[in-house]
Formats: C-alpha cells, structure tokens, sequence
C-alpha cells in the first residue's frame, strides 16, 4: 500500500509543478466555498438567536381616550402558524383592533428574526402561500418584542374595518411570520 501511495505521489510530481499543485488547490477551493456556504445558511439561522435580544418582553397598556371614554373594540383575532409549520416561524396569542389603535396582547409571541413588522392586511385568510407584499397593506412599524403586549397607532384616515387580517412579516426576506384572521365581536 505505501509503495502505491509513494508512487503516485512521484508521478503526480513527474507531471509538473502547476499540474501537482492544481489538485490541491482546486480542492482547497471547493472546500473554501463549500464552507463559506454552510457557514452563510448557519448564520442566517443562528442570527436572531445570537444577536437579537429574544427576552425581552413587552408590557404596554391599553390608554384610555380623553374624556375617560372605553376604546371601540372593531375586531379581535389569534395569531397562528402558517402552512406548513416550521420552528422558526411561528406566532400565538391575542390581537385586538381598536379604533385607531392595534393590541397585541400579553399571551403574544413570534419565532426571533430580523426585521419584523405588523401589516393590516385586507384579505381575510392570510396563507403561506398569498403573496402579502402586493396586497394593499397597511404597515403599522416594526415589531417592538418577539413576546407581550404591544400598541400600534392605525394611521388617521384609514377605515380598519376594512382589513381582514393582522400579519407579523419579515420585510428583510419576505416571509410571511403569523397571520390572524380578525373577526368583528
């Protein structure tokens, strides 16, 4: 067996310089690539878990309008996972749209990731598969905490009863996070 290694180490050295040092280079490539690809797919996963603080937990209340006056409840719904179900992108609890103003409640939660926002979306079923980025959406902001209660101020002039559905989508890839269907009380 050595005698065989041995002997095709001394012909591929008899070949010459460039072509002995091509194969290792050539392999150092494509495993340089093959690295810097799964290190690439790694991150992608591993950043919201790394680098975005995932404990931070939101505790905003409900204002009473001036006067003292009870808000309007428009519309309640539940946050849930898209299809097909996967682990990093999932969503429970509670919604409620006021007058002018969208609760997430305090049993909210998101999977962790870059650059969530809260849409009023006017389709009433919001699938995987819609393609929320054409709809007539509206952006409420980015999302403050991936778990608790949170506000967000519905822009004046815009009617929400007319909005089916209250989404948490990922504008730095596009990916619809959880949908919830809103239903009137």
């Amino acid at each position: 067996m050595e005698g065989r290694a041995g002997e095709a180490a001394a012909e591929r050295a008899a070949e010459g310089p460039i072509e002995y040092w091509r194969s290792y280079v050539v392999t150092f490539l494509i495993g340089a690539i093959l690295g810097l690809a799964g290190g690439a797919v790694l991150g992608v996963f591993a950043y919201p878990y790394v680098f975005i603080p995932t404990d931070r937990v939101a505790r905003e209340k409900v204002d009473k309008p001036p006067a003292n006056v009870e808000r309007k409840v428009l519309a309640r719904g539940t946050f849930v996972q898209p299809a097909p179900p996967d682990p990093l992108h999932y969503g429970k609890g509670r919604v409620t749209l006021y007058d002018a103003l969208l609760s997430l409640e305090a049993d909210f939660e998101v999977g962790p990731g870059p650059n969530y926002h809260v849409y009023l979306v006017p389709e009433a079923e919001v699938l995987a598969s819609t393609n929320v980025a054409k709809t007539m959406f509206i952006d409420l902001g980015r999302l403050r905490a991936f778990k608790g209660s949170q506000n967000y101020d519905v822009p004046a002039g815009v009617d929400a009863t007319k909005y089916g559905s209250v989404v948490v989508w990922c504008e730095q890839f596009g990916v619809l996070i959880s949908p919830a269907k809103l239903t009137p009380p």
